[in-house]
């Protein structure tokens, strides 16, 4: 495999990235929480846009992968600030962000932050809120008590022996990005949101919630009932291509 480049975010710092060049817009690959830019849809992303002519960039946040930092030490608002350090100095010109997950949240941060800089969103098994639904508001007061205390909480993890670890300052951090506990997501970029029924780790209904909130009119969800979390099978994958280029020919056909 290819040794990455990489990108300084201060003088510190490092993300590890992988760049091909062609056509806008480009495609940015966001992975999820504790997964890497090798991962089976980033690569198959990668293959897809450059089958097609596109531009695209994979990347590793920080403490993820390649990239410098400690894994634990880290949250949303500094992987936020890894994708926008991306989009800003790596490409010119409008992005599609492909988000999985923990990246699914973070494109939509991105797209706030920069609206003139982004196409359209492809969001799969997206995860806004994680922190506060998912792992804070499932604990009764004493769970919450400890976490506070011992500053963590220990999940089993469906892919590892090892517990996932939650710092409890990702809890705090999240709450500054939260997007599914107010008003409308001021995004108007058209949005294409992947969820398999069978996700026992982002409930699919997430998606449902994402797409009512959304400012955008030009929303498209696509339920799988057969896929889990990962949708990274044969037939989800070709999925996630179809709709990539479904996305760039409406994008493409609104500019004429």
């Amino acid at each position: 495999m290819d040794e990455p480049d990489f990108l300084y975010i201060n003088d510190k710092q490092r993300i590890a990235y992988h760049k091909i060049d062609g056509k806008k817009p480009g495609i940015i690959f966001l992975c999820g929480h504790g997964s890497d830019m090798n991962g089976t849809k980033s690569i198959y992303m990668e293959n897809w846009a450059r089958k097609h002519g596109h531009g695209f960039i994979r990347f590793d946040y920080r403490g993820h992968g390649q990239s410098d930092g400690n894994f634990l030490d880290l949250g949303i608002s500094d992987w936020t600030e890894d994708a926008l350090a991306v989009i800003e100095q790596l490409t010119d010109g409008q992005q599609v962000l492909v988000g999985s997950s923990l990246g699914g949240w973070i494109m939509l941060n991105a797209a706030c932050a920069r609206p003139d800089r982004i196409a359209g969103l492809i969001g799969i098994a997206a995860a806004p809120d994680f922190t506060k639904e998912l792992i804070w508001d499932t604990l009764d007061a004493d769970a919450q008590l400890a976490m506070k205390q011992t500053g963590h909480l220990l999940v089993p993890s469906p892919y590892a022996d090892e517990p996932v670890i939650y710092p409890y300052h990702l809890v705090e951090d999240g709450a500054a990005h939260l997007h599914l506990q107010g008003g409308t997501i001021n995004i108007t970029t058209p949005v294409r949101l992947l969820h398999g029924m069978q996700d026992e780790e982002v409930p699919w209904n997430t998606a449902c919630r994402i797409m009512e909130k959304l400012a955008a009119d030009d929303v498209i969800l696509h339920l799988d009932k057969a896929a889990a979390h990962r949708f990274s099978e044969p037939a989800q994958l070709d999925m996630l291509g179809q709709t990539a280029t479904d996305l760039l020919a409406c994008i493409n056909k609104t500019k004429l």
